[in-house]
């Protein structure tokens, strides 16, 4: 989104940044706390019914950086944001087909069923969010050279850490009453 004209400019003002290691880097060097989502778009617009996985799409630069960086990783976990809508489908093959990775760096083009617009492509241009429970929790904050040792293996660190995290998420689908608005 940062990569979007209008919506880039405006949520740049707010310390946002293209996702990209570099960027990292330049925060962390200014003593800046630097929050990551390493499932991205892929995670965001999971289908509906996938509100209780956790879906980063094996992407694991996040390691990489903590690790380089020497930083702690301190997972978050939520459920909810996909009661907001009804995501269909993250749209990957309609992305690729349309060529928007190349174009845009976009490689999801979620179609969502939600007001007022009935369907909506990419979010545009622009849903309501029906009202929803979101929880969120964080885990306390881990060291991964303490943890994984002073050469941790990248596969094995995110393994981990995911399945830690879906622990956490499955806790909390378990605390849900109700399918839509927790």
């Amino acid at each position: 989104m940062v990569t979007l004209p209008a919506v880039g400019t405006a949520i740049r003002r707010y310390g946002t940044l293209s996702a990209s290691h570099d960027n990292a880097r330049r925060a962390f060097a200014e003593g800046a706390p630097v929050l990551v989502y390493p499932g991205g778009e892929y995670e965001s617009f999971r289908p509906s019914w996938h509100s209780d996985r956790v879906e980063l799409g094996d992407r694991k630069g996040f390691v990489e950086l903590a690790l380089d960086e020497g930083v702690p990783l301190v997972p978050v976990v939520a459920i909810g944001g996909q009661e907001t809508g009804l995501f269909l489908t993250r749209g990957q093959t309609l992305a690729r087909l349309l060529q928007l990775d190349r174009l845009l760096r976009i490689k999801v083009l979620p179609i969502v069923l939600g007001p007022p617009w009935g369907i909506s492509v990419l979010d545009l241009p622009g849903r309501l969010p029906l009202p929803a429970k979101i929880t969120i929790q964080v885990l306390p904050a881990i060291d991964l050279r303490e943890r994984f040792g002073p050469d941790p293996d990248h596969d094995a660190v995110y393994e981990e850490i995911t399945a830690e995290m879906q622990e956490v998420l499955d806790e909390l689908a378990g605390e849900r009453t109700l399918p839509f608005l927790g």
